[in-house]
């Protein structure tokens, strides 16, 4: 029996009346032609500026000097067996360990800093301004800063300060006697009397040899020392005359005496007295002293501290190293301190309310909420240092620059320079190549996860 018999209705087979999709399709639709026409000035570009370069390079490392006879890999032996690529390679993994993680860190300190100071936007203005100003111009500032001659070197006139501050310095570094005097050569740049001195009679101290702008401001005229009443005295003075004249060993009315300058009385070659002269030059030693040689020490003779040598070759890397942190340090601020302000406040107020002080506030809170900007900073800065150039060809003297040397240095050298090999030019651009794609594709695969989220 069927269904319409027993229900008086009949069956209708189900039948798809609902409207049919059409299917979707991409932004261009049918207009591919239409996008790869718009595509291809940007896609010629790339080919030209970016991969061409690249394949002929890596074709080129593998030619000799002349390009016309095949290398192998010879080029790239070079590049571990030549001491001077080594150096650069061995400076250029100090610089990216020592300059984005320096300056990153400094980027943070300031960061963090700055919103609880007062004037915290003044202050980041002032630390980026520096990134206003072009390679070129700020190798050409630390040139001078680091220039050797404290009376032009900003640093090395800040350290000498400092030195002379808490070690005295020497008071007349070109003194010497006349060839015919009463003193002789003492031994390490010292001078003692020829004779043993006699209480009674001055001892007479005469040297040359110091410009009279480089004398005193106080140094007074010369005067002939008394008696003594059975004490050691002399004078020490300046035995020359402005406008000549004047009588060599003997104290002239126009002479200045060596105000400061140290005696000792020696015997045995023990010291058992000292003095130092007054600003007429006159000194006075004790009884004690009678028939010992009367001795300057080599200190009142010895070349002034001229500081510290910023370029020569052990400190020319960090020296430069530091004109890169005055520079990048306000970038990874300004950065971090955009993140720094998306950070959510109730964190770190929670935490503050249950105990936390602000040390671990900053290291357990603000820090790890902080590692994506932390990280994009440090990447970024990294790519940036492996092809640093500018700076060490700039800033290092051609005295040091070998010890300075790193691979963008090289690479200009080897490709440029007196004695060029485009072989070996090529072998050390595909090596900064083959530096940089890893850290690249940290930096792809890190902004992909973030996406994600």
């Amino acid at each position: 029996m069927t269904t319409a018999a027993k229900g008086g209705t009949a069956a209708v087979p189900p039948t798809d009346q609902s409207p049919r999709r059409r299917p979707t399709r991409s932004v261009t639709g049918t207009r591919k032609l239409l996008a790869a026409v718009f595509l291809l000035p940007a896609l010629v570009l790339l080919g030209a500026l970016v991969v061409y370069p690249i394949v002929y390079s890596v074709y080129r490392s593998f030619f000799d000097q002349a390009g016309t006879g095949f290398a192998g890999i010879d080029n790239y032996k070079a590049l571990f067996t030549d001491a001077t690529i080594r150096t650069a390679v061995k400076n250029n993994a100090v610089w990216v360990v020592f300059a984005p993680t320096i300056s990153t860190a400094l980027g943070l300190i300031f960061a963090v800093l700055t919103e609880r100071i007062r004037w915290g936007t003044a202050f980041k203005l002032i630390v980026f301004m520096p990134m206003a100003i072009s390679m070129l111009a700020a190798g050409i500032i630390f040139r001078l800063v680091y220039d050797q001659a404290p009376e032009r070197g900003v640093a090395n006139a800040v350290w000498v300060g400092v030195h002379d501050t808490f070690a005295e310095s020497s008071g007349y570094p070109k003194a010497h006697p006349l060839p015919v005097h009463p003193l002789k050569a003492g031994g390490g740049g010292s001078f003692v009397t020829k004779q043993p001195v006699t209480a009674g009679e001055p001892v007479l101290i005469p040297l040359v040899g110091v410009a009279p702008a480089k004398m005193p401001g106080d140094a007074a005229p010369a005067k002939a020392a008394g008696g003594g009443d059975g004490k050691i005295t002399g004078t020490a003075w300046l035995d020359f005359t402005k406008g000549g004249g004047g009588t060599p060993n003997t104290v002239d009315p126009k002479e200045l005496g060596l105000k400061g300058l140290k005696v000792e009385a020696v015997r045995d070659g023990k010291v058992i007295a000292s003095a130092t002269a007054g600003a007429d030059g006159t000194f006075t030693l004790p009884a004690s002293a009678d028939g010992a040689q009367v001795r300057l020490p080599a200190s009142n003779f010895s070349e002034p501290y001229n500081g510290v040598d910023w370029l020569g070759p052990s400190l020319v890397t960090p020296g430069i190293i530091g004109s890169y942190v005055w520079m990048w340090a306000g970038f990874a601020m300004v950065l971090i301190a955009a993140g720094l302000a998306g950070l959510p406040r109730e964190l770190l107020e929670a935490a503050r309310v249950d105990g936390a002080n602000e040390w671990q506030v900053f290291r357990r809170i603000t820090v790890p909420l902080l590692a994506p900007v932390l990280a994009v900073v440090l990447v970024t800065l990294m790519i940036n240092v492996l092809k640093i150039f500018d700076l060490v060809f700039i800033i290092a003297p051609g005295s040091s620059q070998d010890d300075a040397n790193v691979l963008a240095l090289q690479l200009y050298r080897s490709s440029f320079g007196t004695d060029a090999d485009l072989g070996i030019g090529s072998a050390i651009a595909v090596l900064l190549l083959l530096l940089v794609i890893p850290v690249m594709l940290f930096n792809i695969r890190r902004i992909r996860k973030e996406g994600r989220r």
